[in-house]
């Protein structure tokens, strides 16, 4: 279903007033300047949406972590803690799932919200990037491979597709995002040409005497190092270079590489895109004049709870809301540097940029964000308000994905591989026991011993082995 209608199976008393306004938003969102693809909107139910949320694609291969995920996610949701409004996927069309049981009001705040986001999918480098390298068929790609998958399971049995999944879904974070989706093998050999440098002092002297040219010395080429640098794409490295591994493995490991791609800039903008769209369905129902007072007004309490940075009962938050901090910092972007100034940043950056070079400290101080820490009897307290650390702390938690940086330093002859842990440049020490449960997986995959050189919490070295 285009964009000018909502699909009106789930809620079609509900969703005419919202399929009457739909065009007239979508207008005035073209007429300030919004640039997207068509978005295909569809209303479902509850549970459906929450399925979306936490398999992160509407069909995706099928795995125990998700069902998981879900139990927590409907406790959290039976709490009162959590709350799907709507999931927007980039892509051309985009496509917009938003809850059959919203109010008009809720589902008109969400469809200029899905807008904003389209925009920016649209626009943002990151999200291009991606659409270049992998086109804008990302939920037909990932459903075409949970067929293929679910196929493998009538074929080898869920046992054996089941672990090429544990092994393959506890890497997906382990990508190397500055290089391409589609990346060639290492050469094979290393070509030794003859330096000056290594000639000896006879054949120079030689050389420069007249009559016969010196002949030339061939140096074979050698077989070059595998890895010839740190790789650090675990996912691209086991696909390709893993000894023993069957085709539909391998490409199980590469399905996943490529959904991880597409996850990387949802990832990466988080604060900006929420931010952004965010700021553009406030702007949009605040010139929608064509909305009753009371839908608007009923649609900006929504927007009020959405950008809260703590819930109601508390006064204080320790984590960032990025809808809040999102919103806060482009409308600050556009106070003090016009729209086109926005929208130069909303093409050109991802959070680390943003935050560190637009979150002053004026906003910080205004916006009440600082830096905690723990005590020993389990209390919190205020460890600074530098904005400096400030931004860092907003930050740590996206580097890298999210993960450890750890590449492949070494495969060795006997085909063990070797793995080591940057733990001076993430900052981190790791869950020894978590970490033996991904070798384990690696292991089982790999099907040679798999090493890997880390520190714990404390920063003590270690050496895990899976064999």
């Amino acid at each position: 279903m285009k964009s000018d209608a909502l699909n009106l199976e789930h809620e079609p008393a509900m969703t005419a007033t919202v399929a009457q306004y739909t065009p007239h938003i979508e207008a005035l969102a073209r007429k300030l300047g919004l640039d997207y693809h068509p978005v295909d909107f569809e209303l479902v139910p509850t549970t459906f949406m929450m399925e979306v949320a936490v398999y992160g694609l509407p069909v995706r291969m099928p795995h125990w972590s998700f069902g998981v995920r879900y139990i927590h996610q409907l406790i959290q949701h039976g709490m009162g803690n959590s709350r799907i409004f709507e999931v927007m996927f980039p892509g051309d069309p985009c496509h917009a799932y938003l809850v059959g049981s919203n109010t008009v009001a809720e589902n008109s705040l969400v469809t200029a919200h899905v807008l904003g986001h389209a925009d920016f999918a649209r626009n943002n480098h990151l999200f291009v990037r991606f659409e270049r390298m992998a086109g804008t068929h990302i939920l037909e790609h990932s459903a075409a491979q949970a067929h293929r998958i679910e196929a493998a399971v009538t074929e080898f049995g869920a046992a054996h597709v089941e672990a090429v999944l544990d092994a393959a879904l506890a890497l997906e974070a382990h990508i190397d995002t500055n290089l391409e989706l589609h990346r060639p093998l290492y050469p094979q050999r290393v070509e030794a040409a003859e330096s000056a440098d290594t000639e000896d002092s006879f054949r120079k002297r030689f050389k420069d005497l007249p009559g016969e040219a010196v002949p030339a010395v061939s140096i074979p080429p050698r077989l070059a190092p595998v890895p010839p640098n740190p790789e650090y794409d675990l996912l691209w490295f086991i696909a390709h270079y893993a000894p023993e591994l069957q085709d539909w493995e391998r490409d199980v490991f590469l399905a996943v590489r490529e959904e991880s791609f597409y996850f990387y800039p949802v990832f990466a903008c988080q604060i900006m895109n929420e931010g952004w769209a965010t700021y553009w369905h406030a702007r949009l129902l605040a010139e929608a004049d064509f909305l009753p007072e009371n839908l608007y007004l009923d649609a900006i309490k929504a927007h009020s709870d959405v950008v809260r940075p703590y819930a109601a009962e508390q006064q204080a938050a320790l984590a960032v809301n990025p809808y809040h901090l999102g919103f806060s910092m482009w409308s600050d972007i556009v106070d003090k540097h016009g729209i086109d100034k926005a929208r130069q940043i909303c093409r050109e950056e991802d959070d680390f940029g943003f935050v560190r070079n637009y979150l002053d400290r004026e906003l910080a101080e205004r916006l009440g964000l600082f830096v905690f820490e723990a005590e020993e009897g389990g209390g919190i307290k205020v460890s600074t308000n530098d904005i400096d650390r400030v931004r860092e702390a907003i930050l740590a938690p996206r580097f890298n994905f999210g993960a450890p940086r750890i590449h492949v330093s070494e495969l060795r002859h006997d085909g063990s591989l070797v793995l080591r842990h940057d733990h001076e440049s993430d900052g981190r020490g790791l869950d020894l026991r978590r970490a033996a449960t991904v070798l384990e997986y690696m292991n089982r995959i790999w099907r040679r011993p798999v090493f890997l050189h880390t520190v714990d919490a404390s920063g003590s070295s270690h050496e895990l082995v899976a064999k």
